[in-house]
């Protein structure tokens, strides 16, 4: 991206979040997201989306009884778009809804910026593709797929509908994608550029190429048996993580913008940083970086951060690796910091998990309560931090950090916090 890390100082362009809509496997929409999130209930099972008979991994986190037509008009052709469009699209018209925001009343002249990661794309589509060409020839083969194949096909449509002047743009940086789009989206409004944003991430990858690929790298439970209880943060029975889709969306705003407005504000980002490994050998050493550099840009030490919202995949290696990264960060108040995975709930939906983290971080500051990290009943060995395991925990929350890595190497770090005291009458 070009940048190792972007401040949000406080004064003037303060960027707030005042609107979310989340469709995980574990729930869709703000309510049952936060339900289940809190209750550590599951949102994994069996693979329906495909015959998953014949795969060695055959569990996955399905978002339920979703139909497009329930967001999107028949006439657009819904079904022939990709399973992440649709739910991308979907999440956007939840946050808009919940911010109380009409596109068309920003202000003339000013383009409305969507700002979506990605990381599959829309491998179901191009899947289907090469099916049909095998199968029927390359005279039968559907030509909607190079249109809504494209990986900016989602920011795309979601441009499209706004209706107003807008500036699409998809990243694709594995499973920081989404938390990426986010502070693309943020600095915009940082810099006078933009008043309101839309930012977020998707994906859909349970298809058979995807799982059967995960599976052979070792990056999907076997765990078929017990699909509730499969993906394990931080648990010695882990035997990796559970990969699953959604689609989590967030309407950002200059704080002066949305005060004029009398908009709800969930929490202000503060601070951002994203940064590689270094070394292949060395997992999670950029992450190190990452959290170095977002607290400085947030003005904020290591010991004024109240919860890390952490990336714990559920990989017995992985998970044991951000560990080290957080106690070479937050040294002596490692101890006393709660740390929590979502993962165990919603399974990794790759980079739709940076902005479900951040929403969950934003109704765990609305309720006062740090969601648990679910299934954890006996830690791996290294992760000897406080998983807030099983149980949620009513504490006061004012400042938190997410972390989210990506196969390949890259780490993004995210400093979020509560409004300060001169805008309480808004949280």
């Amino acid at each position: 991206m070009g940048m190792r890390g972007w401040a949000f100082p406080r004064g003037r362009n303060r960027v707030v979040i005042t609107g979310m809509g989340v469709l995980a496997p574990n729930g869709t929409g703000l309510k049952a997201f936060w339900k289940s999130l809190v209750a550590g209930e599951s949102g994994i099972g069996p693979i329906t989306l495909f015959d998953a008979t014949e795969f060695k991994s055959r569990i996955a986190g399905e978002v339920k009884d979703f139909d497009p037509l329930d967001y999107m008009d028949a006439q657009w052709k819904p079904k022939r778009l990709a399973r992440h469009t649709q739910l991308a699209f979907a999440a956007t018209q939840m946050a808009l809804r919940d911010a109380g925001f009409d596109p068309r009343s920003r202000r003339l002249g000013s383009a409305l910026p969507v700002c979506l990661g990605v990381s599959t794309s829309a491998i179901d589509l191009i899947e289907n593709g090469f099916h049909e060409l095998k199968h029927r020839g390359p005279n039968r083969v559907n030509s909607l797929v190079v249109r809504n194949g494209n990986p900016q096909a989602a920011a795309q449509l979601i441009a499209e509908k706004l209706g107003v002047e807008t500036h699409a743009t998809t990243i694709c940086s594995a499973c920081p994608s989404g938390i990426d789009a986010i502070a693309m989206a943020a600095t915009r409004i940082r810099s006078g550029d933009a008043e309101v944003a839309l930012a977020g991430g998707a994906d859909a990858p349970i298809t058979p190429l995807t799982m059967a690929s995960l599976s052979a790298a070792g990056l999907s439970s076997m765990a078929n048996s017990r699909p509730m209880r499969a993906s394990r943060p931080y648990d010695k029975e882990s035997d990796s993580g559970v990969i699953s889709e959604g689609a989590g969306m967030l309407v950002l705003e200059n704080l002066d913008h949305a005060v004029a407005r009398g908009a709800q504000v969930y929490l202000e980002i503060t601070g951002y940083a994203a940064q590689m490994d270094h070394d292949p050998e060395e997992p999670f050493g950029g992450m190190e970086g990452a959290m170095r550099i977002s607290l400085a840009n947030a003005s904020r030490r290591a010991d004024e951060v109240d919860y890390i919202c952490s990336y714990g995949p559920g990989h017995p290696a992985l998970d044991a690796a951000e560990v080290r990264a957080v106690r070479s960060v937050f040294g002596a108040a490692a101890d006393r910091m709660p740390v929590s995975s979502i993962k165990g709930v919603t399974g990794n939906p790759l980079a739709a998990c940076g902005p479900l983290q951040v929403i969950a971080c934003a109704l765990a500051f609305k309720h006062d309560v740090i969601p648990p990290t679910a299934n954890l009943q006996v830690p791996s060995f290294g992760c000897d931090l406080d998983f807030v395991p099983m149980r949620s925990r009513q504490t006061r929350l004012n400042c938190a950090l997410v972390n989210v890595r990506g196969l390949g190497g890259g780490n993004s770090s995210m400093i979020l916090e509560r409004v300060g005291a001169e805008s309480d009458d808004l949280d």
